[in-house]
């Protein structure tokens, strides 16, 4: 069976049984601070289990995009060493919210496995959990009564907390589970071992395939269980796995789930991949076997979450995938010799197997091609850099091992893989200090996470079954009850108190608007709200102290300064969109978004820079629409298929229920929950300061709007003034700027002169002042000329013999910089190199630099210190 049809008929099943079949959330989490991708099926729906949100079904199926590579579920390193571990993954699941329970969990997927996909009984086991005594939860033992009416008593396993206790993280909704495991051995293994005692064993041949966890319980910040309000269904089925047990393969990367990615893997590097049913393989074999299915894991992970608005970049979720995009690129480069970008080519493969059930990767396909292509050719730079930096590092090694903390620096500041560095140094004879590379990996994690580092308290309920409403579209403030408040502990910023309210004028932070800032006012004292955020559907509002009497009445009050200066950025970004697609074309969609009080930031896709002609139509064209004084046409409760029927935009990577909020002004319509004006006037006016690359084909534009506007004018305003007063008030300003270039120009060419001058008798007077020391032409000394100067007066010295080590020092306009030179014929004869002595010198200037062996430059912040670093440079050859 077709994984397509695997697809199809897992949903179908469950449709028949009163499912709503919903589509995939995105694998990028918005408004869940807890985690940064949806790592398991049950991740978009934990509103549902906290009771903050009603589901529109009780019954619910769906296959969702997972990704395990960050936080307590994390596989990436396991990725191509064995068969069964994928970064992204489709789970397959079915949900019960407060509907059904285990027996109708248990019954459906032994129904499905064993009567609609027909897998071979004897080959299934299944596992229930034994209980924990100590959390006083029992064994569980109505599973084990309903597994008893399909499978014999000793293909029913007791598992232990580890394996039949599922929790999503170190709080919140969590229960017994209880897993089926496939044995996919042939006739034979299976007769000489029982399949029963390879159950959860990491055998790559008896997996699970298929969990169906109980949610009964809440886990608390103190590690307490208490039992939820209401009991649900949370199931989830490997797809992968699933299909290798429906083509009788033995590997995930055997079904056609991989294979046709493989095969153009194959196609583009001419090497071949081995199945997993060869046996006795050579090593370097094996290594191509490990790189290949490296790559076609890592593609689907990078390719899907671009497609749903998470690009690579240098930190959170963006560094995540850029990491999974690295490691990718890193095994091609080392194990199937791919010297150019390939990896994006693989993204048509992608979007003709998943597009008919994931949309998103054949609508943002050209997108994704690019913005791979992009970074594999920065990151294949970066490992060509690498092995020249690493030749350094090696050159300036004594004896066989190479420091673990330079390697770290080559891997921490190049992004240069570490296995990579030890791969090239056990190559050309050398050894790692791994402890040396650990220990300080380990220095930097433990900064890092010193400095993120925050805990919760649970929440303090006290008003039970509040829902919380947000009324900020009619009202800026509002008499509010507080139903519940929690402390939160955080290296970063503190002790911070979370707030809710019975309903709320505040806007939590979303859709790239930030969150409102105000007070909560009661009779007696006022508390400062310093931001408000949603997390699983509740509206947080953050403060520095709780007021002393919770119980009282108060009123919310929104900073209302702040959130007009918001809505008219808000509502210029929709003008802005609609300006970029009127003057660049109907390609661009937006990327990302932030609306600040003070600014707009505004990301869309366009393959070029955009030009100062086009830049300026843009601006034209937004502030026509301002001042056609366009009225705001806001629908709240649309069906999401109408609204899109009617024009409005909805963006990819975003979550939208079956109703939604449609923004108009004229022909710009979009679906956004944000604040916005009530007419086009209100932005008064539009100005774009800047205009830039994000990453390989898309664009950020950077605006502002109101008093922003009038404050860069009156600046550009006084600002001329100030020119005008320093050239003694001319007719002509521009003519006068004009004039004072030319004249500058023709002055730095005689001051180049002199100093070329300056550079030929100080040639002289410094070979009188060289050393031989131990065979080495030695001179160092702090010049009066500029570092270019100081460069060309090095090659000259050198060019007139052998055997030459310089350094010069020199100090322009208070920074120091120091200059070395050393012949290439000492550079591995005397175990010299400029680019460690340019390190090591500079620490004295308060600096650092590099270059080559044989020449390499540092600059530094205290000229003071050039004296020391002169006089020092001699140690290099004593």
């Amino acid at each position: 069976m077709k994984s397509q049809d695997i697809r199809k008929q897992f949903l179908q099943f469950f449709e028949s049984k009163g499912h709503l079949i919903v589509p995939s959330a995105p694998i990028v989490l918005k408004d869940d601070p807890t985690l940064m991708f949806n790592n398991s099926g049950m991740a978009q729906f934990k509103e549902y289990f906290l009771g903050n949100a009603t589901p529109k079904s009780n019954r619910i199926a769906d296959t969702q995009k997972c990704l395990r590579v960050s936080g307590k579920h994390n596989d990436l390193e396991d990725v191509g060493f064995d068969t069964y571990h994928h970064t992204m993954f489709e789970m397959l699941g079915n949900w019960s919210f407060g509907d059904y329970f285990k027996k109708e969990a248990i019954t459906w997927a032994w129904e499905f496995l064993t009567e609609v996909l027909k897998l071979d009984k004897d080959r299934l086991y299944v596992s229930v959990f034994e209980g924990n005594p100590d959390e006083n939860v029992p064994f569980d033992q109505e599973a084990w009564d309903i597994w008893k009416q399909f499978v014999a008593e000793d293909r029913i396993i007791l598992g232990n907390k580890k394996d039949n206790f599922w929790e999503m993280g170190d709080q919140g909704p969590c229960g017994p589970c209880s897993e089926i495991h496939i044995d996919l051995r042939t006739d034979a293994e299976r007769a000489a071992v029982a399949g029963r005692s390879l159950v959860n064993e990491d055998h790559p041949q008896v997996v699970e395939i298929w969990n169906n966890v109980f949610m009964e319980f809440n886990r608390k910040a103190d590690g307490s269980l208490e039992k939820l309000p209401a009991q649900h269904v949370d199931t989830g089925m490997g797809f992968e796995r699933l299909c290798m047990a429906m083509q009788n393969v033995t590997s995930n990367y055997d079904t056609d789930v991989f294979t046709p990615l493989i095969a153009k893997v194959e196609a583009i590097t001419g090497l071949k991949y081995t199945d997993n049913t060869v046996k006795n393989i050579s090593e370097e074999q094996n290594k191509i076997n490990i790189a290949i299915r490296v790559i076609v894991d890592h593609v689907r992970a990078v390719a899907f979450a671009i497609a749903d608005g998470q690009l690579p970049s240098n930190n959170g979720a963006g560094y995540v995938i850029r990491r999974i995009l690295r490691r990718a690129i890193r095994y091609g480069f080392t194990f199937l010799g791919t010297k150019e970008p390939f990896i994006y080519q693989l993204v048509d493969v992608l979007a003709a197997q998943m597009g008919e059930f994931f949309p998103e990767i054949v609508a943002q396909k050209d997108l994704v091609k690019n913005v791979i292509k992009e970074e594999e050719a920065s990151f294949l730079r970066t490992l060509d850099q690498g092995l020249h930096l690493l030749d350094t590092v090696i050159v300036g090694t004594e004896g066989k091992f190479v420091d673990g903390a330079k390697a770290f620096e080559l891997y921490d500041t190049f992004g240069f893989p570490i296995d990579l560095t030890a791969l090239i140094l056990r190559e050309k004879g050398y050894e790692l200090d791994e402890a040396g590379f650990e220990a300080a990996m380990k220095a930097q994690k433990d900064r890092s996470r010193a400095a993120s580092e925050v805990s919760k308290d649970d929440w303090n309920v006290l008003i039970e079954g509040n829902v919380e409403t947000f009324e900020g579209y009619d009202k800026v403030e509002n008499e509010v009850k507080i139903t519940r408040i929690r402390k939160v502990e955080s290296k970063k910023d503190g002790t911070l108190y979370q707030i809710v309210l019975n309903h709320t004028p505040f806007y939590a932070e979303g859709g790239g608007q930030v969150g409102d800032k105000g007070v909560l006012i009661s009779a007696n004292e006022t508390i400062e709200i310093i931001d408000t955020k949603k997390e699983n559907n509740l509206i947080i509002h953050f403060t520095k102290q709780l007021p002393e009497n919770l119980e009282a009445n108060f009123v919310a009050k929104v900073n209302t300064n702040l959130r007009s200066a918001s809505s008219k950025n808000h509502s210029a970004t929709h003008l802005l969109h609609q300006a970029l697609r009127a003057v660049l074309g109907t390609h661009v969609e937006q990327k990302g978004s932030l609306v600040a009080p003070n600014y707009l930031r505004f990301d869309f896709s366009h393959f070029s820079k955009v030009t100062d002609e086009e830049l300026k139509k843009i601006e034209t064209f937004v502030n026509a629409r301002i001042a056609e004084q366009l009225p705001l046409i806001e629908r709240r409760a649309i069906p999401f298929n109408q609204a899109v029927e009617e024009g409005a935009m909805a963006l990819f990577g975003e979550k939208y229920g079956d109703l939604v909020r449609a923004i108009k002004f004229g022909d710009s319509m979009e679906l956004c929950g944000g604040i916005h004006v009530a007419n086009t006037a209100e932005i008064w006016s539009f100005k774009i300061i800047s205009e830039g690359a994000v990453a390989a084909g898309i664009r950020r534009i950077e605006a502002i709007t109101g008093d922003a506007v009038r404050d860069f004018y009156v600046a550009q305003e006084n600002t001329i003034k100030d020119i005008k007063e320093t050239l003694k008030n001319p007719q002509d300003v521009l003519k006068a700027v004009h004039s004072l270039q030319d004249d500058n120009a023709k002055l730095k060419k005689q001051v180049e002169q002199l100093l070329k001058e300056k550079a030929k008798n100080l040639k002289g007077d410094l070979l009188a002042e060289v050393q031989e020391i131990n065979g080495v032409q030695f001179l160092a000394k702090q010049i009066d000329l500029d570092a270019n100067g100081a460069k060309d007066l090095v090659y000259e010295i050198g060019g007139t013999g052998n055997n030459f080590f310089i350094v010069l020092g020199t100090v322009t306009e208070g920074k120091p910089m120091l200059t070395a030179y050393v012949s290439k014929e000492i550079v591995e004869s005397k175990n010299l190199n400029a680019g460690q002595v340019v390190r090591e010198l500079g620490k004295h200037i308060q600096g650092g630099g590099g270059g080559q062996a044989f020449f390499a430059t540092a600059g530094g912040k205290n000229p003071d210190g050039m004296a020391d670093a002169i006089t020092n440079a001699i140690q290099f050859i004593k």
